[in-house]
């Protein structure tokens, strides 16, 4: 019986290094774009390796591919694939772990700067009221007066430190995995979570998703943060709660916030984060350039090769 690949979802408008792996193996192939849990298992039925971006592959789903398939998530996190019950029922996962770093990086600098600059504001009120003093929206902080904390310092969070230090930003970051002493070499302050929050007139966030980290900025973590702190987030979307988001937000004690990811996506229409002049959003593209996309694919369909030939992943993970 020929082997079988699946396109779960993706958003890269083509798929030719997965088509290419499969013809190279004679399996069959087949491309959807799942939203839904019911629309992902009938996708999958007696899959043998199963590319997924953002569709749920949950016990349910994993228990409709065939024995020994392989799940690849394209990209780092993998928060949307239920590990624990892929491991139990015998089916590997995989991510790409290293396609993009320094596009998410750019992207996170970006909304960064503009944000503490209030650079979308500026240009709201513009185009609204037809002009604005410079101190209307109220007290501009120097970029070599600023501390930026970052929550988490892998590949993405090293990269967004180094385009930072040029600015003049201090930089402090929380990362209890990262040895302090790597990160004072490079002119990176460590520190405790509750004391980046305090310090920081900037937060990002660059931490995996995972049931210790699920709403890691809730209404206790946004009260402790300075007033008039800037977030950013283009990590994972359930480590903020977007409600407690709104209303800090509405008091004030946040000045703005650029966002890339969201506990639902596509964002709800009636979401009162789309109300907010002081948000910047962007729709999940931090990842997102030609030469980042490529590299995604590639490393995703040479994973598929991997798996499709018996031999040993690059890049499993596993509960």
């Amino acid at each position: 019986m020929k082997a079988k690949v699946v396109v779960t979802d993706q958003a890269f408008g083509g798929t030719l290094a997965e088509r290419a792996v499969a013809e190279r193996h004679d399996a069959e192939f087949a491309e959807f774009q799942c939203a839904t849990e019911a629309e992902t298992v009938a996708a999958v039925a007696g899959a043998h390796v199963v590319f997924v971006n953002l569709a749920p592959v949950t016990r349910a789903v994993l228990e409709r591919m065939a024995p020994g398939a392989t799940v690849i998530r394209y990209g780092v996190g993998y928060d949307n694939v239920d590990v624990r019950a892929a491991g139990e029922l015998g089916i590997s996962v995989a991510n790409v772990p290293d396609y993009g770093s320094e596009t998410v990086a750019d992207h996170t600098v970006a909304l960064l700067l503009s944000s503490l600059r209030k650079l979308s504001v500026y240009d709201s009120r513009i185009r609204e009221d037809g002009w604005i003093k410079p101190p209307g929206l109220g007290t501009l902080r120097g970029f070599g007066d600023t501390t930026v904390g970052l929550i988490g310092t892998g590949r993405i969070g090293f990269s967004v430190a180094k385009r930072l230090m040029p600015f003049g930003f201090r930089i402090i970051a929380h990362d209890p995995w990262a040895p302090a002493g790597a990160l004072t070499a490079f002119g990176i302050e460590s520190v405790e979570l509750d004391d980046l929050l305090s310090r920081s007139h900037a937060v990002s966030l660059h931490c995996p998703l995972t049931p210790n980290t699920h709403h890691l900025i809730d209404d206790a973590a946004l009260a402790r943060m300075s007033a008039g702190a800037v977030l950013i987030n283009t990590s994972r979307g359930g480590l903020v709660d977007e409600d407690a988001l709104v209303r800090a937000l509405k008091s004030g004690r946040l000045s703005a916030v650029g966002l890339d990811v969201f506990s639902q996506e596509p964002l709800p229409p009636e979401s009162p984060l789309r109300a907010l002049d002081q948000v910047t959003l962007t729709p999940h593209s931090a990842f997102y350039s030609a030469h980042s996309v490529e590299q995604l694919q590639l490393l995703a369909a040479e994973e598929a090769d991997r798996a499709l030939g018996g031999r040993r992943l690059r890049s499993p993970v596993s509960a």
